[in-house]
């Protein structure tokens, strides 16, 4: 009988641990190819999710920002002030909803997050460029499966 009170027998036998080495690890990349920018990993998330809503044609709330990227309520609030601030974006009253305040890419915001996506998405290839198409195919399913059951938990 073992004293420890760890469930595994070797540390890289832990999917948690794992998924944290992992995220770190390619964190850590994502964030040494905004810092030139100034950009933290939030505010670009932000601005991705504003760009692609552009091309959806939609005018997102903060409330849709969250919902779509993930981040929390106050992140995304306290991000899209920075980048007020910064110029890249502007914030206006809802139309219908009072309440809400809805979320736009400035000019400069636009051709900025337009230069970084295929920055950050040509990290996203080679860091995940180690496994096959099939095995990437099969990890996303995974991860939105994940992230679904998260959500609804």
């Amino acid at each position: 009988m073992s004293d420890s009170v760890f469930g595994f027998a070797k540390p890289e036998d832990s999917l948690g641990f794992l998924l944290w080495q992992i995220t770190t690890a390619w964190q850590r990349s994502i964030r040494k190819a905004l810092d030139p920018f100034h950009l933290t990993h939030p505010q670009f998330v932000i601005m991705a999710s504003l760009l692609w809503f552009k091309e959806q044609k939609k005018v997102p709330t903060q409330v849709q920002i969250a919902g779509m990227s993930g981040l929390d309520k106050m992140t995304v609030s306290t991000a899209i002030r920075a980048l007020v601030d910064l110029g890249y974006v502007i914030r206006a009253e809802h139309k219908t909803d009072t309440r809400a305040k809805t979320v736009q890419l400035t000019i400069s915001g636009k051709r900025l997050v337009s230069k970084v996506v295929p920055m950050v998405e040509g990290i996203d290839a080679a860091f995940f460029g180690v496994l096959s198409d099939k095995e990437q195919r099969e990890l996303a399913g995974s991860f939105v499966s994940l992230y679904k059951n998260q959500r609804m938990g």
